[in-house]
C-alpha cells in the first residue's frame, strides 16, 4: 500500500471505481438518507439539542469518514448511545437546547475528534480492548433503558425532569399522568405500533420516514399543534457556516472525561459493526485507520455545528442491504441530507416530537441484551457478574460512573486471574506421551519421585508468590519422597525480572533439599530471559527438554543423586 493510500484510503477505491457500482451506491445512499434524516433529528433531540443539529452532524462528517475510513458499508452519523452520553455531560452545564448548550456540544465533538485522531495516529486502537464485551453489553442494556424511558415526556406530552435514574423518571411520569396530552399519547402509540408492525411485515420499507410523513400530515391537517401536540416548529434552512467553536479551559476540563468515554465507546461500537459487515464481504478493517476516519468525522462535526458521531448498526445494515459497494454510498447520503437542509426544511414544521421519541424508543429497546445474560449464565458466570454489575452501576450511579465501574471491575478481575492462574499436577495418559491434569484424568500415570506441574499463565511479579506456594503445597500433598519437580513451561510466554529471580531462588532452595527443578517446553523468549539472568543451566538439566515427556524419560534413564532424602526435610525447606 502506498503512502498516499495509507493517508487517504479513498484514493484506493476511487482509482479502481467501476461505473457499475454507481447505481448500487446511489440506491444505497438514498435509502440510508431516508432513514438517517428522521433518526438524526430524533437523536439530536435525545441529546437535548435542536433537531437541526442532528442534520448538521449528518453531512460533512459522513463525507470525511468516507474519504478516510476503511469500511465500505459503515454508516456514520448521530447514534442513540453517543447522544445519551452528550446529554449526560451537558445537562449540568447549561439548559438543554440553549445556545450555550449547543456550543458545548460542538466543543465536545471537537474533543472527541482530537482524541480519536490522536489515538489513530499513535496506533492506540488496542485501548478499546479494555472495554470487555460483558461490560459493553451491560452498559448498552442499561443505556437503552435510560434512553427509552427518557422519551416518556415526549410521548405523554408533559414535562419530566431529565434524569439518568429510571426509577426517578418512572415516578415523575406517574405523578404527571393527570396532565398528559391525549392527542400526543395517541400519536406516540400509533407511531410505535406502526414502526413495530412495519419492521416485521415490511422490513425493507423506510418505516421511520413513512411514520414521520404520515403523522406530520395528520398534525397539519387536523390542527393538532393547537390542541397541545408539541411539534418541531421552524427548522432553519441552509447549510451551517464553517467555524471553530470558542471555549474556555474550564469547559475542556468539564467535558474531557465524557469525551474520552465517547471516543472509546463510539469507536468500539463503530469498529464492531464495521468488522461484522466486512467479514461478510471478505475484506479487512484497519482499526487505527477507523480511529483516524472517525476522528476527522468528529472534527468535521465540530467545524460545521454538529455534535459527536460514530457508526451505527441499524443504518449500516440498511446501507449494506440496499447494495452499498463502496464509501461512495455514504457521500450520496450526505449530499441528500444537504439537499434536504437547503430545500426541504419547511416540511418539518409540523413534525410531532412524539414521533421522534417513538423512533428512538423502538430503536434502542432492541439493544437490551437478555440473550447475552442467558448465554453467560451457561458459559461464564464471572463475565455474567461483570455484565450485571455494569448494568446495575449504570442504572443506579449514572452513565459515566457505570461504565467506569464496569471497566474497573473487569480490570480487577483480570488482575486476580493473572495473579492466581489455573495450575495443575500432570500425569501421563496411558499408552501416550501426552500429560494432562490428574484431577480431570484420574487414569493419568504419575511417576515415583517426580512431580510435574503446569501454570497456565505468563510468569511475572504479580504471581511469583503463587508459584512458590504452588510448589510448596504440591510437595506437601505427595505421599512419597520427590527428587525432581518438572515445571511445564509451554504455556509461559514471558518472564520479568521478578519471575526470573523467583525461578532461580526456587531452583537453589530445592537443590539444597536434594530436589532438582527442571523446566520443560521452554519457549524462545523465556529461554533468552533465563540465559540473561544466568539461571538457565540450573533448570535445564544436562540438556534442554523440549517436552515434559522428554524430561521424564531423561530422569528415568539417569535418576538424580540425592533422591533418598527424607521427605519431611524436603517439604520443610521447599519454599
Amino acid at each position: 500500500m502506498s503512502l498516499l493510500q495509507r493517508v487517504l484510503p479513498a484514493t484506493a477505491w476511487m482509482r479502481t471505481y467501476e461505473r457499475g457500482n454507481l447505481r448500487a451506491d446511489v440506491s444505497a445512499g438514498l435509502t440510508t438518507a431516508v432513514m438517517l434524516i428522521p433518526q438524526g433529528m430524533a437523536y439530536a433531540m435525545l441529546a437535548g439539542l435542536p433537531p437541526i443539529i442532528g442534520l448538521y452532524a449528518s453531512t460533512v462528517p459522513i463525507i470525511l469518514y468516507a474519504l478516510f475510513g476503511s469500511s465500505r458499508e459503515l454508516a456514520v452519523g448521530p447514534v442513540a448511545m453517543v447522544s445519551l452520553l452528550v446529554a449526560t455531560a451537558l445537562t449540568p452545564l447549561a439548559a438543554a437546547g440553549s445556545a450555550e448548550y449547543v456550543g458545548f456540544a460542538v466543543v465536545l465533538a471537537l474533543l472527541v475528534g482530537a482524541i480519536q485522531l490522536a489515538m489513530g495516529m499513535v496506533r492506540a486502537g488496542f485501548l478499546v480492548n479494555f472495554l470487555s464485551h460483558p461490560v459493553v453489553s451491560g452498559f448498552t442494556s442499561a443505556a437503552a433503558l435510560i434512553i427509552g424511558l427518557s422519551q416518556l415526556k415526549h410521548l405523554l406530552g408533559v414535562e419530566i425532569p431529565r434524569s439518568h435514574h429510571i426509577h426517578t423518571i418512572v415516578i415523575a411520569a406517574f405523578e404527571k399522568l393527570g396532565d398528559v396530552q391525549p392527542y400526543t399519547i395517541l400519536i406516540g402509540a400509533v407511531s410505535i405500533a406502526a414502526l413495530v408492525i412495519l419492521k416485521k411485515r415490511a422490513p425493507k420499507l423506510p418505516r421511520a420516514l413513512i411514520v414521520v410523513a404520515g403523522t406530520t400530515i395528520a398534525v397539519w391537517a387536523f390542527g393538532l399543534a393547537d390542541k397541545g401536540v408539541a411539534i418541531v416548529g421552524e427548522v432553519p434552512a441552509g447549510l451551517p457556516t464553517p467555524s471553530l467553536p470558542s471555549f474556555e479551559s474550564g469547559t475542556l476540563t468539564a467535558l474531557l472525561p465524557t469525551a474520552v468515554i465517547i471516543s472509546l465507546v463510539g469507536f468500539m461500537e463503530s469498529v464492531s459493526v464495521a468488522k461484522a459487515f466486512a467479514s461478510k464481504k471478505r475484506y479487512e478493517i484497519e482499526p487505527n485507520q477507523e480511529l483516524v476516519g472517525l476522528g476527522l468525522a468528529n472534527l468535521g462535526a465540530a467545524v460545521f455545528s454538529g455534535y459527536p458521531v460514530t457508526g451505527g448498526f441499524s443504518r449500516t445494515a440498511v446501507n449494506a442491504q440496499a447494495g452499498a459497494r463502496t464509501p461512495m454510498a455514504g457521500i450520496v447520503t450526505a449530499v441528500v441530507v444537504m439537499g434536504t437542509l437547503l430545500f426541504l426544511t419547511d416540511l418539518f414544521y409540523y413534525l410531532p416530537k412524539a414521533v421522534l421519541a417513538s423512533v428512538i424508543m423502538t430503536a434502542v429497546f432492541g439493544l437490551i441484551d437478555v440473550a447475552e445474560v442467558k448465554h453467560l449464565w451457561k458459559v461464564d458466570r464471572a463475565d455474567m457478574s461483570l455484565l450485571l454489575l455494569t448494568l446495575a452501576g449504570t442504572l443506579s450511579l449514572g452513565i459515566e460512573a457505570g461504565i467506569g465501574l464496569g471497566v474497573g471491575a473487569s480490570l480487577l478481575w483480570f488482575i486476580v486471574q493473572t495473579t492466581r492462574p489455573h495450575a495443575a499436577v500432570l500425569g501421563r495418559l496411558p499408552g501416550t506421551v501426552a500429560y494432562r491434569n490428574i484431577e480431570r484424568h484420574p487414569e493419568a500415570e504419575q511417576f515415583a519421585g517426580i512431580l510435574i506441574l503446569r501454570i497456565d499463565a505468563g510468569f511475572y511479579f504479580g504471581n511469583v508468590t503463587f508459584l512458590k506456594d504452588l510448589v510448596r503445597d504440591s510437595l506437601l500433598k505427595q505421599a512419597q519422597p520427590v527428587h525432581t519437580v518438572i515445571l511445564d513451561a509451554s504455556s509461559i510466554n514471558r518472564l520479568d525480572s521478578s519471575a526470573n529471580g523467583a525461578v532461580g531462588e526456587m531452583a537453589r532452595s530445592l537443590k539444597e533439599t536434594g530436589v532438582q527443578l527442571l523446566l520443560a517446553g521452554v519457549k524462545g523468549p523465556v529461554m533468552d530471559a533465563l540465559k540473561k539472568a544466568g539461571i538457565y543451566d540450573d533448570v535445564a538439566g544436562e540438556h534442554p527438554h523440549l517436552s515434559v515427556h522428554d524430561a521424564v524419560e531423561g530422569i528415568m534413564t539417569s535418576p538424580p543423586d540425592g533422591g533418598g532424602e527424607q521427605h519431611e526435610s524436603l517439604i520443610r525447606n521447599a519454599s
